[in-house]
């Protein structure tokens, strides 16, 4: 599709004259117009729960999350795959992102990267794709050459392709196997795809890898169990996340804590189940580091006897 047929580069009839609004009314335009994301995002929620649990699949058998695009769309990829790692105690090897240009492009344009498709290429090939993978290329106009090389270049490898895109029936979604379109419509400063458009792809983005991560087993009720306690803050959180499941008071939960290495799911069954380290640590591996299916299991049979 032509550029200028695309409606992420048609004109916003609300802010055509923004550049002469006083600074309230310029504020209160974009902020109605961010006002109608969310809504375009929702329509997509049998797509999104479709991508999460055919990701879910792969990455619970020991696949990765491989983030592919250009520009905003390539930097909120990198965004959602580093923020994983100390979120849920992710193995940097299990959450890629790869970007049109690389790491440098992250702080400045590179001429031409967004437009080579043997340049998505190379960067897939060198990871070894298998059936496993899952692939989430994002292009907000879904007609980015290095996003569409990504998928063709991933189902070579069966592995499963995700396209986030902010444009109907884009040429994008025709290779992806499932595609998440929330369309945002024109922006409020013409073609400027940061604005609406990335703001749809980051909560997109924050759905499926958290969807993701809920499937495998990282969250224990609503509380995040698989993070990384690397400085005072994420101690203290940890610690609280004991007290609170288990009742326990806080000595007794750093106590547990201290006990547990400082792993706050073998944390959470040690005071839930009243068992020591090695016990908590072979009931979590008996349900494959799922901490509810763990403490559901013992429940049940407890509650048998």
């Amino acid at each position: 599709m032509e550029i200028t047929k695309l409606i992420t580069e048609s004109r916003n009839p609300n802010s055509m004259h923004i550049d002469r609004m006083p600074t309230i009314d310029l504020v209160k335009t974009i902020n109605a117009e961010d006002a109608k994301i969310a809504k375009a995002v929702a329509k997509q929620s049998q797509q999104l729960a479709q991508a999460i649990d055919a990701a879910s699949s792969r990455f619970n058998q020991g696949g990765r999350l491989i983030y592919c695009g250009a520009g905003t769309s390539g930097r909120l990829g990198v965004l959602d795959a580093v923020e994983l790692l100390p979120t849920y105690g992710l193995d940097p090897k299990r959450a890629i992102a790869l970007m049109a240009g690389g790491q440098s492009a992250m702080y400045r344009a590179v001429e031409g990267a967004e437009d080579s498709a043997d340049l998505a290429a190379k960067d897939l090939a060198a990871l070894h794709l298998s059936a496993k993978d899952t692939i989430i290329s994002l292009a907000a106009s879904g007609r980015t050459p290095y996003a569409i090389a990504a998928v063709r270049f991933a189902k070579q490898a069966a592995a499963l392709t995700i396209a986030v895109t902010c444009v109907a029936d884009s040429e994008l979604s025709q290779y992806a196997d499932i595609t998440i379109a929330a369309v945002t419509g024109p922006e409020v400063v013409t073609g400027s795809t940061r604005m609406k458009a990335g703001t749809a792809e980051k909560m997109i983005l924050n759905t499926l890898s958290t969807g993701i991560m809920i499937k495998a087993g990282k969250v224990y009720e609503n509380l995040m169990i698989d993070l990384l306690a690397t400085n005072a803050k994420l101690v203290e959180r940890a610690i609280n996340i004991i007290h609170i499941t288990s009742g326990c008071d806080l000595t007794t939960a750093q106590n547990i804590f201290q006990q547990a290495k400082h792993q706050l799911p073998q944390a959470i069954i040690m005071a839930k189940t009243k068992s020591g380290y090695q016990a908590a640590e072979k009931l979590l591996q008996a349900h494959a580091g799922n901490v509810t299916a763990a403490i559901a299991d013992w429940q049940a049979e407890n509650d048998a006897e």
